[in-house]
């Protein structure tokens, strides 16, 4: 039985279980279903098998060696691999501009942090692709264990994963990829290739672009580390059974003709938006971040202009381009109010 079916069953005992509200008792009543959903791992319908179930199908689903569940973030995957790969006064290379988990990955596991730099796009006013170049000095001289690489890049960027797999394998390092931003990869042939079957563990955030619920995400495995151990030290006993049936259900969406589908015509509005605003300049490698500029705009004013005069919010701006982030869930008619906005330029 899968986690959905278990959570549909609406048949109920008298519970004297946790979750003590015993899923009638509604504190905060507009999430009422939430706790009529909200089960504990001693259920009687054993959910923990249902679990492992779920994620073997998502694994050959991805073709990962395994893929396992997160319900506290892309963060809990990235320390998860780094307790996995290193031990104590081993040394990590990783981005000197990375996400705060990748250092805080490397402090709890009382490895030793080294530090690459990559290339800024004066143009753009982002940072670029990892490289080769980037990192092999690091991995000739130093006694590196393993490589956290960000790829795609907040703004879309995204670097060669087979390249920087072949350079660890060389050097005897593990590659940890920060695939965060690119969970809807392994869904369409015209997205960047995923990480997923290259890296030895690769991290996906399903609520950014995939349509997840937070903090939904994934942790895919290619090596024979004990990864399962290594979650297990920061992970609760007590997870949510309603967070992790949403996953399964979002991995069986995206998988599915529907919700392929729905993913291409979001590539296709996207591509019919930048062809449509020709007074506008576009950059990067993920069509999903709509990474912006304006001769007549700075990054800053381009984002107070449409915060202010159109009601647009973007994601991130700097002083030269703004990116404005969009999802599975990304409609053509939002798409349409951007495309309107920026033709007023």
């Amino acid at each position: 039985m899968s986690l959905i079916k278990i959570l549909r069953k609406t048949c109920r005992k008298a519970l004297f279980t946790t979750p003590s509200h015993g899923q009638k008792y509604f504190i905060f009543n507009k999430f009422r279903n939430f706790y009529k959903y909200d089960i504990s791992e001693t259920d009687f319908y054993n959910p923990q098998e249902a679990l492992e179930k779920a994620e073997l199908q998502a694994s050959k689903i991805y073709g990962t060696k395994s893929t396992l569940f997160l319900t506290n973030g892309s963060s809990s995957g990235i320390i998860a691999a780094v307790l996995a790969s290193v031990s104590a006064g081993e040394k990590v290379l990783l981005w000197r501009n990375a996400h705060p988990c990748h250092n805080n990955a490397v402090k709890l596991a009382g490895a030793v942090p080294v530090y690459y730099d990559l290339q800024i796009s004066q143009e753009w006013d982002i940072p670029l692709k990892t490289t080769v170049e980037n990192l092999e000095t690091y991995l000739k001289n130093e006694k590196i264990k393993a490589v956290i690489v960000t790829s795609p890049t907040y703004e879309g960027i995204v670097s060669d994963i087979q390249a920087l797999k072949s350079l660890c394998s060389k050097y005897g390092a593990y590659l940890i990829v920060d695939e965060a931003h690119g969970a809807l990869y392994p869904f369409s042939e015209n997205l960047p290739e995923s990480a997923v079957k290259i890296a030895d563990f690769t991290i996906q955030s399903l609520h950014k672009t995939a349509g997840g619920l937070n903090p939904t995400a994934l942790l895919h495995c290619n090596c024979n580390l004990d990864i399962k151990k290594a979650l297990s030290l920061i992970n609760t006993t007590s997870p949510s059974y309603p967070l992790l049936a949403s996953i399964e259900a979002n991995i069986n969406f995206l998988n599915s003709k529907r919700g392929k589908k729905q993913l291409e015509l979001l590539i296709s509005n996207i591509k019919s938006l930048k062809e449509n605003c020709s007074n506008c300049e576009f950059f990067g490698d993920d069509i999903t971040k709509i990474l912006v500029k304006h001769k007549d705009y700075t990054g800053f004013e381009l984002s107070e202009h449409l915060y202010e005069k159109e009601n647009i919010e973007d994601e991130k701006t700097n002083s030269k381009s703004t990116m404005l982030l969009c999802g599975i869930g990304t409609g053509e008619k939002k798409l349409k109010r951007l495309e309107n906005a920026l033709r007023k330029l």
